[in-house]
């Protein structure tokens, strides 16, 4: 699954410009509301009457010409919106949101170059725009300059903290770079400030699906498709979570919504096709994979399915052409390298089965096909893969690099891997490693250094801080703890920690659910004897109370007594 970027709003203003004439103004009112509601065509008709009005005032014509021009954009017109914004220009070169809306439409042409010369210019004439730094951020994404991206996107944040499209950008930008806990933490953020922002439930599921949480993966593409129930992707994103929890039932039936509302997609055929592999119906599902490898020739993921389905059916070494094929077409596909694994297995082949299943662990560690089948072969994980870097370490924990990504690794917790997200420039320096007490106990903090990056006077230096919970051997969240002189305030209580980070924000985690006889003042690491002290000094006890007595109710009815 490759991470997508993507604008996350074109942030058009449109203003109730007041006009010269009453005529123009009531048109220009009535366009406004008519654009509000959705009937944009209508609104087109009245800003045009608007523009009638020969008394009008140069800027008064360019803000209802600019106001034009996003009806024009939302029905599709792009060339008439252009011409609009660049008639409104010359009329008024001081009005900021033209600026931002033309770049907002080139950008959306897939024009980045040339939209963030606008967005320069409307940040130029009013410096606390927030939407044309969001809309920049998305710019900077579409020319792969991340960084900048990053950077734009948390000036829209401290300008509009409430706004969920500049939490959003920022998060799909820290997934594309390999920060999937920093873009969960992000589009956590966006649908707390949105609830029914449909996109960031969607990309906070493919970061859940890049860490291995598969059902809450699920829970989030069911709220996505709730609010977008003919979107084809999110039936798919689902049906490979499903797939990847062995729920080949309800992946099917996914697979085959996407199918219906997107036929024209191989990637759709595809995945069915190899879940209708996995229960055996293997007429179906060549003939879906035929017909992914016809829609699409080259899709090397195509190929390597078709590959697996040819083993499952007892024919191994036509799968092996398949295979070969696919890793052609792909060679880094985590996909391909499975596929070729899954043949060299069933060819009695296990070291080249081993390596494949390793290569392909190394590309995505979340595709749980390839872990199974290291599983199955009693192979490890690929720790050779690892680098041990030495001098970064502390206690129990080493630090490892695996390409470009580094992990913590200890061997106390063979099952857990860290992963050390950086948030600049540099290597991660473990700092301090502490387990909670009761009621926390099982619960881990691992501080880590994070890099450097450019503050508003100079490098500053970054802390982050991975909440572990070793009892599960899941990362729960990585969160920022210290950038600059800026530190964050974390709050432990009985079952859950809130942290007031730097950046603005407060995140909250439930840790864990509690017996009330566990609800007691805490005082181990992060509590009052902390070495850090500081903001991790602080701990707020629950109050006393006494669980209330469960009252057995008596059923009044068979149903009741039968099921509940």
């Amino acid at each position: 699954m490759v991470p997508r970027i993507a604008i996350t709003a074109l942030l058009l203003i449109v203003s109730l410009s007041g006009a010269a004439g009453a005529g123009s103004a009531s048109s220009a009112q009535l366009a406004a509301s008519a654009l509000v509601r959705g009937d944009t065509s209508q609104a087109v008709v009245s800003y045009t009457e608007a523009l009638n009005d020969t008394s009008l005032t140069n800027d008064r014509r360019a803000t209802i010409l600019n106001d034009r021009a996003v009806a024009y954009a939302r029905l599709g017109q792009t060339k008439l919106a252009i011409d609009d914004f660049n008639r409104a220009v010359k009329l008024f070169p001081e009005y900021a949101a033209i600026y931002n809306n033309r770049g907002s439409l080139l950008l959306a042409l897939g024009i980045p170059n040339e939209a963030v010369k606008d967005f320069n210019r409307a940040i130029a004439l009013a410096p606390g725009y927030a939407a044309a730094f969001s809309n920049r951020g998305g710019a900077y994404a579409k020319l792969g300059d991340n960084n900048q991206a990053v950077k734009d996107f948390t000036r829209a944040i401290k300008l509009m903290p409430q706004s969920a499209a500049p939490l959003s950008g920022r998060g799909q930008v820290h997934l594309a770079v390999g920060r999937p806990h920093a873009a969960i933490r992000d589009f956590t953020r966006a649908v707390n400030a949105d609830a029914r922002f449909a996109a960031a439930y969607r990309n906070r599921a493919e970061a859940k699906l890049n860490i291995g949480q598969h059902q809450d993966a699920i829970e989030d593409l069911s709220r996505a498709i709730a609010f977008d129930v003919g979107n084809a992707e999110l039936y798919l994103l689902r049906g490979q979570a499903y797939l990847a929890m062995d729920n080949v039932a309800s992946s099917l039936k996914d697979f085959s919504r996407a199918v219906e509302l997107d036929p024209g997609k191989a990637g759709n055929y595809a995945a069915r096709g190899l879940a209708n592999g996995f229960v055996g119906k293997f007429e179906k599902s060549f003939a879906d994979l035929n017909r992914a490898i016809e829609l699409s020739p080259r899709s090397g993921v195509a190929f390597a399915y078709r590959a697996v389905v040819y083993k499952r059916s007892g024919q191994a070494d036509v799968g092996l052409r398949d295979a070969e094929t696919a890793v052609k077409l792909d060679p880094k596909s985590a996909e391909t390298l499975w596929a070729r694994g899954e043949i060299a297995e069933a060819q009695g082949r296990i070291e080249d089965a081993v390596a494949d299943y390793k290569r392909a662990v190394a590309a995505k560690p979340s595709l749980t096909l390839a872990v199974n089948g290291l599983k199955r072969l009693g192979a490890d994980l690929g720790d050779e893969e690892d680098h041990v870097i030495e001098g970064l370490g502390i206690k129990d924990w080493k630090v490892v690099a695996r390409g470009s990504r580094y992990y913590a690794v200890s061997k106390r917790y063979r099952r857990l891997r860290v992963p050390l997200e950086m948030a600049g420039e540099g290597q991660p320096r473990l700092l301090e490693w502490e387990i909670r007490r009761r009621p926390l106990s099982g619960v881990g903090t691992l501080r880590f250094s994070a890099g450097v990056v450019v503050g508003p006077k100079g490098p500053e230096k970054v802390e982050q801080v991975a909440i572990l919970d070793l009892h599960k051997n899941k990362v729960i969240a990585i969160e920022p703890h210290r950038q600059g002189q800026r530190v964050s305030t974390w709050t432990w209580q009985h079952d859950r920690v809130v942290v007031a980070s730097v950046d603005g924000a407060t995140d909250e985690f439930v840790l864990r659910t509690v017996r009330t006889r566990d609800r007691r003042r805490n005082s181990g690491p992060f509590g009052f004897g902390s070495p850090w002290g500081g903001p991790w000094a602080q701990y707020d006890a629950p109050p006393e109370y006494s669980r209330p007595k469960r009252r057995r109710r008596k059923p009044k009815t068979l149903f009741q007594l039968l099921f509940q």
